[in-house]
């Protein structure tokens, strides 16, 4: 490995790789005594590490990484399929190679999910080989989290040392949105992975101007935009922005290769686009949640300027723009402040406020670094992507979800791990102590008010980490003139301050099952917009009562209300207007969120989220004849449809998409099937309002007012109606009166 060098101009800086972590002022630690040999031994190589490194380094990154395994991996199958959205596609993808290719929904490929197909491949590909099962569609997610943690540790290690590389780690590990999201099956481990990926690769680029490394990185961006569309471009600006001041090249060089990373993106993530457009409509699925069938318009509407905005033309209502009020809407309140308030603070901002002091920390003392410092060049790049990412979620109007904030926790690990790094390298200076100790108060004082926000959960535990992040920032201050063992015991002390209150809500959401489209960390009231988030600690399973403070096991209760809903039925959600939480729904909505998901059918919010129960004499309805169908049935939402694929693993057609609201398929395209012989029956109830559930027809937002709603009516007048339990079929082979 090569050795490149900072050259403060007024100081020294470490080479790459050393530890800086020995007393102030002293030189970077002498090589290993075997380092003009590599060991011959694969195993030995393994365990012993870079040979620059202190001989604990690569034991304890592999502690750190079998730890977070066996964390992750812990009570895995308790979440079953998680978001069965996802798990239906997968299941589509692992028994036909089209659906695979493009995403579908359903193996009949009558339509997609909602976003692009690459964070399925890994779970299609895994229950292929596994078969079809909870542990199958969710270790890979677990895989993700691992290597995660890993390209974090590489990349603050090389420029800040092993033991910084581990604190960047471990904050990383036992960040509450993280233990989450890679331990479920949205699109965001895969995003997290490759945005992190991409961070370090453009690091390795500043250190020695190499083209192939800043080709690599565009590369991952581009495979990341395959996994979640244009959020994997958030963190382009302060990567190329750093990278054409920082790099060690000239600088008609730096913008070549700029534009040789930006041609490796386009083909990387462009490449799959391309043959999509390029395809006959007519002999590939709809793609969901666009209106005209394109990706384009779903890339740059629905999944893409749309969140901004608030405008997201088939969406179940905008957010803090327009239609949403002043600040705010339905998908919560906007502003400076969002990712510290009642509905995000418990998933991500544990230690945002000392990362963000210690951002600015660092970057004061690399102030008079050279242009090409690597240090601050680093420093930049995970800040700079921290930031950007955080200032979006912060004023974004559209649709917005507690968990896209796992996107935040690599980014905001590594500064911590490089700032404390810089900073205790410096402790012998008042201006680094005094920094490094105010770090360590703002992650004590908001640990105390994060936990304060939960007072039924563990309220001794706010006082441990209050008392203790204060003692230790009191002993950080004299941490320069205290003897090693001393200053080691403060850190010590700080360390587990600052992260005892995250590793609480990181235990409380692994030993949580989390089911639906909108899952939520930590304990009971974690997230007060943590609706349809599970069960256990982390909320009520199924419907709005996941998350909401108090809702925790009254899901049954739920289900005896009926129309009820969350607490004070016909009430909504805060700030909802026509009776309901969303904008300009009507119709089931004004009377208030039905129960959660039911056998035979979840109307309204409940289909729109988790589904429904399925019951098996349902199941053994369905699935008789089931090979003489190209779909075993139809259902308004996909969520409901999902529900039933699973459960007979034969092709359910999910009319309208997510929301009930895609023009897909037309009544007179589901007329031609039905004469086809290639449905065999119709599901009532389900979706975005679209079928009649327990409380009528209502007259909702796009599909109950569209192409479902047209569409079940054609139905319900025209083919036997078939009632098994409390769930309501219509036979599409025989016809009313027959």
């Amino acid at each position: 490995m090569s050795t490149s060098y900072d050259r403060p101009l007024d100081a020294n800086e470490g080479p790459a790789g050393t530890t800086g972590w020995g007393p102030p002022g002293s030189p970077p630690p002498a090589a290993a005594p075997e380092a003009a040999s590599r060991p011959s031994s694969l195993p030995h190589r393994l365990w012993r590490g870079r040979l620059e490194d202190p001989r604990w380094a690569r034991p304890a990154l592999l502690g750190l990484l079998a730890a977070t395994l066996l964390l992750y991996l812990y009570d895995l199958s308790a979440s079953g399929y998680a978001n069965s959205f996802y798990s239906a596609a997968v299941q589509a993808g692992s028994t036909s190679w089209k659906a695979l290719f493009f995403g579908s929904l359903d193996a009949g490929n009558a339509i997609t999910v909602d976003k692009p197909p690459a964070s399925l491949w890994p779970m299609e590909l895994s229950v292929r080989i596994f078969g079809l099962n909870s542990w199958a569609i969710l270790a890979p997610e677990v895989l993700m989290g691992v290597a995660t943690v890993a390209v974090v540790y590489a990349a603050v290690r090389r420029r800040s040392g092993p033991a910084a590389g581990l604190l960047a780690g471990a904050v990383l590990a036992l960040t509450p949105v993280a233990a989450l999201m890679f331990r479920f099956n949205n699109p965001d481990a895969m995003l997290a992975l490759l945005m992190s990926l991409a961070c370090y690769l453009v690091v390795r680029a500043l250190e020695d101007g190499r083209t192939r490394w800043l080709v690599w990185a565009g590369a991952a961006i581009g495979l990341a935009f395959l996994a979640k569309t244009l959020q994997a471009f958030l963190i382009l600006p302060p990567l190329a922005a750093v990278y054409a001041v920082c790099a060690p090249v000239p600088l008609k060089k730096r913008l070549g290769q700029l534009a040789a990373a930006t041609l490796a993106l386009v083909v990387a993530g462009g490449w799959w686009v391309a043959i999509v457009e390029l395809w006959p409509a007519a002999s590939r699925p709809y793609i969901g949640g666009s209106q005209h069938n394109s990706f384009l318009e779903l890339t740059f509407g629905y999944n893409g300027f749309g969140r901004l905005s608030g405008e997201e033309t088939g969406s179940v209502g905008g957010g803090g723009g327009p239609g949403g009020g002043a600040g705010g809407g339905m998908w919560g309140e906007t502003g400076w402040n969002r990712m510290f308030d009642s509905e995000i603070g418990g998933q991500i901002s544990w230690l945002l406020p000392a990362a963000l002091i210690l951002l600015v920390a660092g970057l004061v003392a690399t102030r008079r670094y050279r242009r090409t410092s690597v240090t601050r060049g680093a420093l930049l790049v995970w800040g700079g992507s921290l930031v950007t990412t955080m200032v979006v979620f912060s004023y974004m109007a559209g649709i917005f979800h507690q968990y896209y904030t796992v996107a935040l926790a690599p980014c905001l690990a590594a500064v911590i791990g490089m700032g404390a790094g810089l900073l205790w390298e410096r402790r012998g200076q008042v201006w680094a102590a005094l920094a490094l100790a105010a770090s360590v108060v703002a992650a004590a004082a908001w640990g105390y008010a994060l936990l304060h926000r939960t007072p039924a959960y563990l309220p001794w535990l706010k006082w441990l980490v209050l008392i203790g992040g204060l003692v230790a920032a009191l002993g950080l201050i004299f941490a320069g003139r205290l003897t090693r063992p001393l200053a080691l015991g403060a850190a010590a002390l700080a360390l587990a301050a600052a992260l005892a209150g995250p590793t609480a809500y990181t235990l409380s959401t692994v030993d949580s099952a989390h089911e639906g489209s909108i899952p939520t960390a930590g304990p009971a009231g974690a997230s007060m917009m943590g609706f349809g988030g599970g069960r256990g600690p982390g909320g009520g399973r199924g419907g709005f009562g996941g998350g909401m403070p108090g809702q925790q096991g009254q899901q049954g209760q739920q289900n005896q209300q009926g129309r009820q809903g969350m607490p004070g039925g016909g009430q909504g959600m805060p700030g909802g207007r026509n009776g309901s939480g969303f904008p300009g729904l009507g119709g089931d909505f004004a009377g208030g969120f039905p129960g959660g998901a039911r056998e035979g059918g979840a109307g309204g919010m409940g289909g729109l989220l988790n589904g429904a129960n399925v019951g098996s004499a349902a199941k053994a309805l369905l699935e008789k004849d089931a090979s003489r169908y190209t779909w075993v049935a139809a259902s308004i939402g996909s969520q409901n449809a999902a529900s039933y694929q699973l459960a007979t693993g034969g092709p359910v057609m999910a009319i309208g998409g997510f929301n009930g609201t895609d023009p897909s398929p037309t009544l007179a395209q589901f007329k031609k099937y039905v004469a086809d012989g290639r449905i065999h029956y119709f599901i009532d109830g389900g979706g975005m309002g679209g079928g009649r559930g327990q409380g009528g027809e209502g007259a909702g937002r796009g599909g109950d007012s569209g192409t479902g709603s047209q569409i079940g009516s054609w139905v319900r007048s025209n083919f036997k109606k078939v009632t098994v339990g409390s769930a309501t079929f219509y036979d599409l082979t025989q016809h009313r009166g027959n």
